[in-house]
């Protein structure tokens, strides 16, 4: 990479221009993040571009991949809607971090604190005693007409004493170099998360300057939070849990990294329900007391009792609970009204009224067009300002286009005083402001780009602590709306530099204080989808391994009609697998529905696995569109034979063995039965065609164990021995059946006073029967039979299990 100078930056940024919204210009000299006043580079910018300008443009290259591959192998991606739905895409990272002195940033600190110190007294006073309203400091219609406030909420006080737990600050630079407030985020603050993700990946491309630099560390912060979290439990039963909208959220894959990186269980609305104004969490071992919810969803379909109706990711009786004081919800339901954009109009004003101080980190300046002398500021100035709606929670640069610089003429006729006079109440205006620019790489060389700080403040046992770092948005160009990652914008990470050494602080605790816990009771919906993700991956299993074994004598013969092919075909029709395509569609269904169980448990799923699964489901994809049959078909279902074995060695070999493993386990085993059974029933019968015994080992993946057990040639009782009644071969019936008994006996049993539960008795008669058999007392009618009852036997774990 050729030497970065200060005056080629200037050169880059005097180019850009002016964005019409913001008055942006990328002025380093002024305002960019890198350059100081004079031009020059910032002391705390020096040692990263040093260690640039000694890098060639491949080994730039090489360390950007090297994050890009981190992101992509741990499966970080966020959630991006468009005209035709939704769909998952990887985490947009800015690879050069933002650097902040670290001085600078306590500076920083001290006003966040301030102003989450000021939110929770005004959350707590539209609760509460409403004096902000009564004595004129905030308008009656900012609260009454705010679809944020929550009636049901008026006087319920926090168990836990606190409305507010953890915030997050949208705040960018001026062109005086000082800090301003965007917006505040109280209602389900997203992003840290991948703030941590983007301080991995970061630190693997710069890993040796990362080691140069004090860098703080983000892993104290995390740590004091989930003691205050602890501290919030009434008994030490009570469970705490991340409360998630669910896998169609954008923040997703957050949800789940939080909740496996603290150690907190991961839970939907429906997961829970209220009993005796306690909230409690269904799970395989019955119901358990829930005392603290982060809640990751909005707060109005927390409860469709009492809040949004038509709310279906909620639980009915949380409001009641919330009253009762038997939970504490993180942050408390009703708090996103302090982000309503026109609050900050009046926000300096409260803070001087509540605290006595003047806000250390200003607001963005704005108006509240409902309020006459305001609006006719806005009139007079409308040039200058952006006009945006009033209880919008999101910053101007992040509503989709709602917010326009000036007035939108929609009535020739009507003038911008009528237009503000009739809508007024709806809307504010806010001051075009300039935001500094930080250098992001693009196109070979380094580039300013308008940038914002998405900063985190958590309530810890200690009091308010900000997190020393964060992510900061980067415009995807020089217009600051393309700062909006649906806009195309990207995330880097945020190091703040000390001038002495850091320590390096990590989640373990101490040697010295080593104790274990068992892992917690598995949530009902967890149990399920762990279920399903083993059948489903058996099922797929299955159906490779007799296309596998038809495509190799199609390869043969070339005619799909001889008896043996033909009896295959429409066995495999009567299971939805029709022979359409080489590799069928039905295929790639069962592999998309195992993707999707896996999708539903993230957070009790190893990366390792949820990538050995996407692959394999693009594997197959891409064998659906170009392979033909015979040959070619027969090697491609090898290929996804050893993918989908990969997959099972990894659950085998690292997954822990509790309840969600046996699960797990007891899916597969139960569809290996069924498919065994199946093709025992239909294939090993006297009127068989001609090799279908043959081919039922291939399929079993038996003909070597049949060659040394039995000193004949196939034959129907012994392919029945070896296939229904070996307990030593480990695709037999008879085997999966005897690992089910023995999981089930491991299984939480919701049936006491000494007698076994109903699920028991069937999982040991359906062995006992199965065990007592000959291989002559085998036929059609018995393999239906038992297809039948292992069937029902699914359905009575789900009973037990999963209602």
């Amino acid at each position: 990479m050729a030497v970065i100078r200060a005056g080629d930056l200037k050169a880059q940024s005097d180019a850009i221009g002016e964005d019409p919204i913001l008055g942006y210009r990328a002025l380093p000299g002024v305002s960019d993040e890198m350059l100081d006043r004079d031009g020059e580079i910032r002391p705390v910018w020096q040692t990263m571009i040093d260690a640039l300008s000694r890098l060639s443009e491949a080994e730039l290259h090489e360390r950007f991949a090297r994050a890009d591959r981190y992101l992509r192998d741990a499966g970080v991606f966020y959630r991006a809607y468009g005209p035709k739905g939704s769909g998952e895409r990887s985490w947009p990272i800015s690879h050069v971090p933002v650097l902040i002195d670290g001085k600078e940033w306590e500076k920083v600190s001290a006003g966040l604190i301030q102003r989450a110190d000021l939110l929770e007294k005004i959350v707590a006073d539209i609760y509460g005693d409403n004096t902000l309203v009564q004595e004129g400091i905030l308008p009656p219609a900012l609260v009454a007409n705010n679809p944020e406030f929550l009636r049901p909420l008026v006087g319920v006080k926090p168990a836990n004493g606190h409305y507010l737990h953890f915030c997050s600050f949208e705040i960018g630079r001026g062109p005086d170099g000082n800090w301003w407030v965007l917006a505040d985020r109280t209602q389900a603050p997203s992003g840290a998360g991948f703030a941590l993700e983007n301080r991995v990946a970061t630190t693997r491309a710069f890993s040796d300057i990362y080691g140069e630099t004090h860098v703080h560390r983000l892993a104290s912060f995390f740590g004091a939070f989930r003691n205050a979290l602890q501290a919030h439990k009434k008994s030490p039963d009570d469970r705490i849990a991340v409360l998630t909208p669910g896998p169609a959220n954008e923040t997703y894959f957050e949800h789940a990294y939080i909740a496996r990186y603290l150690g907190f269980m991961l839970l939907e609305g429906e997961d829970l329900t209220v009993v005796n104004d306690k909230v409690m969490v269904r799970t395989v071992a019955g119901l358990k007391p829930v005392g603290v919810l982060w809640r990751r969803l909005d707060a109005a379909y927390a409860d469709p009792l009492e809040l949004n109706q038509s709310s279906h990711i909620g639980t009915p009786g949380m409001v009641q609970a919330l009253r009762a004081g038997s939970v504490s919800i993180v942050n408390a339901l009703g708090s996103g009204i302090l982000e309503t954009r026109a609050l900050l109009a009046f926000t300096p004003t409260i803070c001087h009224h509540l605290l006595n101080e003047e806000l250390i980190l200003p607001s963005i300046a704005t108006w509240w067009c409902g309020q006459k002398a305001e609006r006719q500021h806005v009139a007079d100035n409308i040039g200058r300002m952006v006009i945006g709606p009033a209880y919008s929670r999101l910053p101007f640069f992040d509503d989709g286009g709602q917010s326009v610089l000036g007035a939108p003429r929609k009535n020739a006729k009507q003038s911008v005083e009528e237009w503000l006079a009739t809508e007024g109440s709806q809307l504010v205006g806010q001051e075009v402001v300039t935001l500094s620019t930080t250098p992001a790489y693009v196109d070979g060389k380094l580039t300013p780009r308008p940038m914002s700080l998405r900063v985190f403040a958590a309530r810890t046992e200690n009091g308010w602590q900000i997190m020393p770092g964060g992510f900061a948005r980067i415009g995807s160009g020089a217009d600051v709306a393309a700062i909006a990652m649906q806009a195309g914008g990207t995330a880097a990470d945020v190091w703040i530099v000390s001038d002495k050494p850091v320590e390096r602080q990590t989640l373990l605790p101490p040697e010295e204080s080593f104790s274990r816990n068992m892992p917690g009771s598995l949530p009902s919906r967890a149990a399920d989808n762990l279920f399903w993700l083993g059948r489903y991956i058996e099922r797929a299993e299955g159906a490779l391994r007799i296309l596998r074994a038809w495509h190799m004598r199609y390869a043969e013969s070339a005619d799909p009609e001889q008896p043996l092919l033909a009896d295959v075909a429409r066995y495999l029709e009567g299971t939805d697998m029709e022979m359409v395509k080489a590799v069928p569609e039905p295929l790639i269904r069962n592999i998309d529905s195992a993707i999707y169980s896996a999708s539903n448990i993230r957070d009790r799923f190893s990366p390792d696995g949820w990538l050995a699964l996407n692959d394999l489901a693009k594997t197959a994809r891409r064998f659906h569109e170009a392979v033909q049959g015979g040959d070619d078909a027969a090697h491609a279902m090898t290929v996804l034979l050893r993918k989908l074995a990969g997959f099972a060695g990894l659950v085998h070999e690292n997954m822990y063995r509790f309840t969600g493993w046996r699960f797990l386990s007891i899916g597969r085993y139960l569809e290996r039965g069924l498919h065994m059974t199946r093709l025992l029933g239909h294939m090993s019968g006297p009127d068989a065609p001609d090799g279908s015994l043959d081919m039922l080992l291939e399929i079993g993946d038996s003909v070597m164990t049949h060659r040394r057990r039995y000193n004949v040639n196939t034959a129907r009782l012994t392919v029945t021995d070896l296939l229904a009644l070996d307990p030593l071969n480990p695709r037999s019936v008879l085997f999966q059946l005897n690992e089910i008994r023995t999981e089930v006996e491991q299984l939480p049993h919701p049936f006491g006073n000494g007698q076994m539960s109903a699920l028991d008795r069937e999982a040991m008669r359906l062995h006992s029967g199965l065990a007592v058999m000959t291989p002559e007392a085998m036929n059609e009618d018995i393999y239906k039979r038992l297809e039948a009852e292992m069937e029902k036997l699914s359905d009575l774990i789900g009973q037990t299990y999963f209602g």
